[in-house]
């Protein structure tokens, strides 16, 4: 059991960042019922908007550029956590504007309009970073590792836990305890139910669309040190946050966290005895969930059944 321990706790960390990812993923499914394809690469335009921001010189004013790199790294990677989204969510404002003559329609026009916006994102990435890899800074205090129970434990992850688990957190009290959470929630069960609230659809779908984006960014920036910076690095992303979204229902907040949980976990305990197995293992969960419950754990019926 103490062998056991470091995979265990790595399989939470690793389920509370997948759990992280996938909410964006899972909020813009349940409630404009369009897969984002373009999630991923979302995902991977955060990191790189923060590599800029916490780069030596980030593109800003004289003035301001000098007020940021004299802060402490602390505080300018707080800063890059905020803005970085907010970034990315304006990012996303033109891709769900492009999806509006897609409402209503077959959903493999959604599919096709995002996977093309994801082709375009990823080809900016490389024509702008280029193709190598790179590593986002990180605060010092945050960083190297330490010892605990005769084990060497890196620092970071448990910071990078403990952020997806408090940014999880935030997004459900947005959810469940303000009027807009409930104009979400609404929309996910009944969007004609929204309509006849008098609630302008297009701007609640739009809303929803930037949090999700702003979600994917968020993701990114905490997964950047652990993954590793590089143009395709939303791939590693988008596919586990489909899988877990099908595993936990779609449109359910507790379903996508404990489906998270659930991948994380198999995916850690797996490396601890067979290592080529790990990402298999997640793979192989959702056949064996599926097969006895075809909306997964919290699901209801939803797009992807149309």
């Amino acid at each position: 059991m103490f062998d056991l321990l470091p995979h265990l706790i790595n399989g939470l960390s690793l389920g509370l960042l997948f759990a992280l990812i996938a909410l964006g993923f899972m909020l813009i499914v349940g409630v404009m019922e369009q897969i984002n394809l373009a999630h991923g690469s979302l995902f991977a335009l955060g990191a790189y908007v923060a590599l800029v921001l916490l780069g030596p010189k980030p593109p800003l004013p004289p003035s301001l550029l000098e007020w940021w790199l004299a802060q402490p790294m602390g505080l300018r990677y707080a800063l890059t956590f905020l803005i970085a989204p907010l970034v990315v969510g304006i990012v996303g404002i033109p891709i769900e504007l492009a999806m509006r003559r897609t409402y209503g329609k077959d959903p493999l026009y959604g599919l096709l309009l995002t996977f093309g916006a994801a082709m375009v994102i990823e080809e900016a990435i490389r024509l702008i970073w280029g193709t190598r890899d790179y590593v986002l800074p990180i605060p010092p205090g945050m960083s190297g590792g330490f010892i605990a129970l005769d084990l060497i434990w890196s620092s970071y992850r448990f910071y990078a836990a403990g952020i997806a688990a408090l940014v999880i957190f935030l997004t459900w009290l947005f959810i469940e305890k303000t009027p807009y959470g409930s104009m979400i929630k609404a929309g996910a069960h009944d969007n004609e139910i929204v309509r006849a609230l008098g609630i302008d659809l297009a701007k609640l779908r739009m809303a929803v669309f930037v949090l999700g984006t702003m979600l994917a960014a968020a993701a990114g920036i905490i997964l950047a040190p652990i993954w590793g910076i590089r143009p395709h690095m939303g791939v590693d992303a988008v596919v586990p946050a489909f899988l877990i979204i099908v595993l936990g229902g779609v449109g359910s907040f507790w379903g996508a966290v404990t489906a998270g949980l659930m991948v994380g976990m198999v995916v850690g305990l797996s490396g601890a005895y067979a290592s080529e197995w790990s990402m298999l293992s997640m793979y192989l969960l959702l056949v064996a969930l599926v097969t006895f419950r075809a909306r997964g754990l919290f699901g209801k019926k939803s797009i992807l059944e149309a």
